[in-house]
């Protein structure tokens, strides 16, 4: 028995099936945690997404910015919708959307096992965030997103603003919390993000950090597994490890396998079809 936590798919199912034959999963004894951004820019979003759909019971997934701007298209008009890319339009026009979108809308925003001794978030922890206050922060967001609000939720997710602070309440708190967890990269001791900054360790403006390099911050009380920073590629220390190492782009889509001395497992990425990088 195993858990592996696998870093940003983005789409590229044919890689993530290379993945799990590499690491031999076998669904009735093994666990898979995905690090967010299953969908969008890799061509087969939907097959992702149907496949782990199948795979439902064997899974936890904490929601990506992709995901969470294909869940706010999805409440769009039909003639605003076809506007997205047709890797997007494929899962918004599909006979299994509503189930597929209904199921996404379920998923988490943070991941904690206190058994095995690992947490799991897309991008990142505000620095005065521990574990257990990082936890409380997005079970607020998931029970609006699954709920009755969550489409007003959706609607207002968007923006940089406000900063997070303890005093914010309804939409700009949710907001705060989704930016924090979703889009962060470098942020300063106070935590305010530097969302313009998407460069490697060591490119950024003075008095900017990597969110789990700080100076001063929380405590965590156990490592974090996060995906969101594909420059960053394969990151291992400071109690955090980075798994996005760009299968998108023609890099490797990597597993962690979870225990008391983690194990990498990697396969090649997507062919990339020109173009570099992306916003997120």
């Amino acid at each position: 028995m195993a858990t592996y936590a696998i870093g940003d798919l983005q789409g590229c199912h044919d890689v993530l099936h290379r993945l799990l034959d590499a690491i031999h999963f076998d669904p009735a004894v093994d666990k898979l945690w995905f690090c967010g951004d299953l969908v969008n820019r890799g061509g087969q979003s939907l097959e992702t997404l149907k496949l782990l759909h199948s795979l439902r019971e064997n899974i936890i997934i904490t929601l990506g910015n992709h995901d969470l701007s294909l869940l706010a298209i999805a409440e769009r008009r039909p003639e605003e919708q076809r506007r997205v890319n047709p890797d997007l339009q494929r899962v918004l026009f599909s006979d299994d959307a509503p189930m597929l979108l209904s199921w996404l809308r379920q998923q988490k925003l943070m991941h904690v096992d206190r058994d095995l001794g690992f947490a799991m978030v897309h991008a990142g922890l505000a620095p005065k965030w521990s574990v257990r206050i990082a936890e409380a922060r997005a079970r607020e967001v998931e029970v609006r997103l699954a709920g009755e609000g969550g489409a007003r939720l959706l609607k207002n997710m968007y923006g940089d603003r406000p900063n997070w602070s303890p005093k914010l309440e309804g939409v700009d708190r949710w907001r705060a919390i989704i930016n924090i967890f979703t889009r962060m990269r470098y942020c300063t001791p106070g935590g305010r993000i530097a969302f313009d900054e998407k460069g490697k360790p060591g490119v950024q403006k003075p008095g900017l950090y990597p969110w789990f390099s700080v100076p001063g911050h929380m405590e965590r009380e156990m490592p974090v597994v996060f995906g969101h920073w594909s420059t960053l590629g394969l990151f291992m220390g400071l109690g955090v490890y980075g798994l996005d190492t760009g299968a998108v782009w023609g890099g490797k889509l990597t597993a962690l396998e979870l225990g008391p001395e983690p194990r990498v497992h990697q396969v090649a990425g997507r062919v990339a079809v020109g173009g570099g990088r992306g916003d997120d």
